[in-house]
């Protein structure tokens, strides 16, 4: 069976009879114990039921793709995992990255407490495969590999359970694990440290995805990377990065893109330094400071310094050459079909409330607002004197304390996620690059027990929707969505359907899908809800205030200042 396709408004009638062959179960049934054979051993998986089809899954968890980054390979490139002997279970969920798991647990519970969290380790370099039972070894099954979200500090491979979209979209799927906080893009800003760890783990994974993933019936030609938030600025990194040059074919990013301000640090010695003064390395010596770090013990020493929560990535002349944007200016980035975009409501909830600030937004003042911008806007290069104009421009006289915080929220998903990502997407499209740009605005019904109802399609809104929740068996996965309403389930099948067939073709378009044109000179979107619709020029309005009016009055100030400073020198 190929690509699953529906067309209207309604699930198809034989959808709803296989639905009730397959009943919801706490977890999907173990049918065999498949075994495949890789570049380094043999591994035992398990395999697993999805609601609505026939199709059974082979699932793979915890395939090691580098050595575990211990001792000497802390704050180090990921090296080649070594072979076992015998046959390795890949059947159980395995331990996270090391991360803070209170800030972890939060996000469980803003999810409406599904999801287990397993225990965290450094030996945590994995990845998970999730394939079609019958895609036997070279069966060239189309490859989608995914990097999950969470600010590069939380997060876990088996958070996204590819079981769905593997069934429905007859691809396979590889989860991938990354080293995250100051373990994996600490940097002394030397040749001792460059930083950029975590990066280079995602390489790694595709480099081990190249040479092993044809067991498991992928196809190594055919790989489409993809993530949300933190993981799409993964896959916008890796478009522009040498070192994954022919890794991929195709690219897929939600919510997000490396050139989101404040994710550069230009002086990450300073971080380097106090996090290692408080785990007591204090040394002006970058050798010695590495040294005492990677001599450090123990885990929970590590986890005990909340700077560990803190991540930015660094200009380490290998994963990245030179900045972001000079490097897309230079037109300096892998030419490959891509699928990008956002959701309509990116602050509405979940971001605000792990930001701290979700129920003073009604109240900031213009001074208190100006205060949380400003880093931000830094660097963009906005002076301080010109951000009240934006301010203005978003806020201007409203003392609605309702109209303030939609105004807020606007504001703040235009200059970090928003503004970021077209300004990307111009430049893939000034080069000639296939590029399909949406807006997800369906406010999933799930919202209902945890989400005020002014909340509309939050930051992660439409994970559930691609991955298949609602035809996931296993309830506790952190997408499932065994509640999601008849319209709901056919907009994930609608879903699942585009990305797959995006990651066989290149084009998301296919029979009985909706007309999705390319983002071209017309600025052509798709508005993706269970009524889909084409748009135009997203955002025309505001994006012109920050490509043209703001620069205008940057400008203007900036002569105003030459001006000031001609007269003083008189």
């Amino acid at each position: 069976m190929g690509t699953v396709v529906r067309s209207g408004s309604r699930v198809l009638p034989w959808v709803a009879w296989l639905l009730l062959v397959f009943p919801v179960t706490a977890t999907g049934p173990e049918v065999t114990r498949p075994e495949v054979d890789t570049t380094l051993g043999r591994v035992r998986g398990r395999q697993v039921a999805v609601k609505g089809t026939d199709r059974l899954v082979n699932v793979f968890l915890g395939i090691p793709f580098a050595q575990a980054p211990l001792g000497p390979g802390r704050f180090s490139a990921p090296r080649p995992a070594q072979p076992w002997q015998g046959v390795r279970d890949a059947s159980t969920a395995p331990a996270m990255c090391l991360q803070d798991l209170e800030r972890a647990e939060n996000v469980r519970f803003v999810l409406n407490g599904k999801h287990q969290l397993f225990p965290i380790s450094e030996d945590c370099l994995i990845l998970n495969i999730y394939s079609p039972a019958e895609a036997t070894a070279g069966a060239g099954r189309p490859v989608m590999v995914w990097f999950h979200g969470g600010s590069l500090v939380v997060g876990a491979a088996t958070s996204q359970d590819g079981s769905a979209l593997a069934a429905y979209g007859d691809v396979v799927v590889v989860t991938v694990q990354y080293r995250l906080g100051f373990l994996g893009f600490l940097s002394t800003g030397d040749e001792h440290a460059p930083g950029n760890w975590g990066f280079l783990d995602v390489v790694a994974a595709l480099q081990w995805v190249q040479g092993n993933i044809s067991p498991f019936g992928g196809d190594p030609n055919s790989v489409t990377i993809s993530g949300t938030s933190a993981g799409s600025c993964i896959v916008s990194a890796l478009v522009l990065s040498p070192l994954a040059a022919g890794l991929f074919h195709r690219a897929i990013a939600q919510s997000g893109v490396i050139t989101t301000p404040i994710l550069l640090d230009s002086n990450p010695r300073v971080l380097a330094q106090g996090f290692a003064d408080s785990l007591g390395c204090r040394s002006t010596s970058s050798a010695e400071m590495l040294q005492c770090l990677r001599q450090m013990p123990k885990e929970e020493q590590i986890l005990n310094i909340k700077m560990n929560m803190t991540a930015f990535y660094t200009i380490d002349g290998t994963f990245f050459p030179k900045r972001p944007m000079e490097l897309l200016r230079e037109r300096h980035f892998h030419s490959v079909p891509f699928l990008m975009g956002f959701n309509n409501h990116e602050f509405g909830w979940l971001i605000p409330r792990g930001w701290g600030f979700l129920d003073k937004m009604e109240q900031l003042s213009k001074e208190e607002i100006l205060a949380l911008l400003r880093p931000y806007l830094a660097d963009l290069d906005v002076p301080p004197e010109v951000i009240p104009n934006i301010i203005d421009e978003y806020l201007g006289s409203i003392s609605d304390a309702e109209a303030k915080r939609n105004a807020f929220q606007e504001l703040l998903a235009d200059m970090i996620i928003i503004l970021p990502a077209m300004n990307f997407s111009r430049s893939l499209q000034d080069s000639g690059v296939p590029i399909f740009f949406y807006e997800f605005q369906h406010r999933p019904s799930s919202f209902a027990k945890i989400k005020p109802e002014w909340v509309r399609a939050d930051h992660g809104a439409e994970l559930a929707f691609m991955f298949g929740g609602p035809f996931l068996m296993d309830e506790s996965s952190l997408l499932a969505f065994p509640e999601a309403t008849e319209e709901e389930q056919q907009l994930s099948l609608t879903m699942m359907a585009q990305w797959t067939q995006f990651a066989r073709t290149g084009d998301p378009n296919g029979e009985g899908l909706p007309l999705w044109p390319s983002y071209n000179q017309l600025g052509q979107y798709l508005e993706i809800s269970p009524t889909p619709r084409v748009g135009h020029k997203l955002r025309e309005a505001r994006m012109h205030f920050w490509t043209e009016t703001l620069p205008a009055k940057i400008q203007q100030w900036q002569q105003t200042q030459k001006g000031r400073k001609a007269l003083g020198e008189l």
